[in-house]
């Protein structure tokens, strides 16, 4: 079993991937969407975190997120979210796809994949980019042609708050790195 290492640095913004169990395409279901905001808001109260930038597509989602000062607990907040989703609307979305041996020994279910991806955010340009990736990725995965359309993602704040264009997106979008080795 390989040993993962995160970086525990406080105070940082945090690009971060989820994936659900098996890409099953649930999370942008009315239960899905409900479970993840619920869960979101019951963990920043106790271990506050501010989103930057979201989107949300059917089988996974990305994020930044900058965590407070004297924090760097990025592992917990991901943990009780998953955990929290699990608990209170696991059953309600009724997902019929069967669990490993291995996941049935950690009492595990079938809503997540165990780990996250997580990239730190090391300067002003990595946080841009990261913020046109998370932005155009339902275009990428072909579910709309421009970032506007697709209802669940930070873009149309970024767009209400004057960071990008009205017609942001509606092009290729060119990135400074190759962040699509994302």
């Amino acid at each position: 079993m390989p040993n993962y290492r995160r970086l525990h640095i406080s105070g940082v913004t945090y690009f971060i991937t989820q994936v659900t169990y098996q890409r099953q395409p649930w999370l942008c279901s009315d239960i899905g969407r409900t479970a993840l905001r619920a869960a979101l808001g019951h963990v920043r109260k106790n271990y506050p975190f501010s989103i930057d930038a979201f989107v949300l597509l059917p089988d996974h989602f990305h994020t930044l997120w900058t965590l407070p000062a004297g924090d760097s607990n990025l592992s917990m907040r991901m943990l009780l979210i998953k955990r929290f989703v699990t608990k209170y609307y696991g059953h309600q979305l009724g997902l019929d796809v069967a669990i490993s041996r291995s996941r049935k020994k950690r009492k595990e279910r079938n809503l997540w994949q165990r780990r996250f991806w997580e990239h730190l955010i090391r300067d002003d340009v990595d946080f841009a980019n990261h913020c046109d990736y998370i932005h155009y990725n339902p275009v990428r995965h072909q579910l709309c042609e421009s970032p506007q359309q697709w209802a669940f993602s930070s873009v149309h704040r970024f767009i209400h708050q004057n960071i990008y264009p009205l017609d942001w997106g509606n092009g290729e979008v060119q990135f400074v790195s190759d962040i699509w080795d994302v």
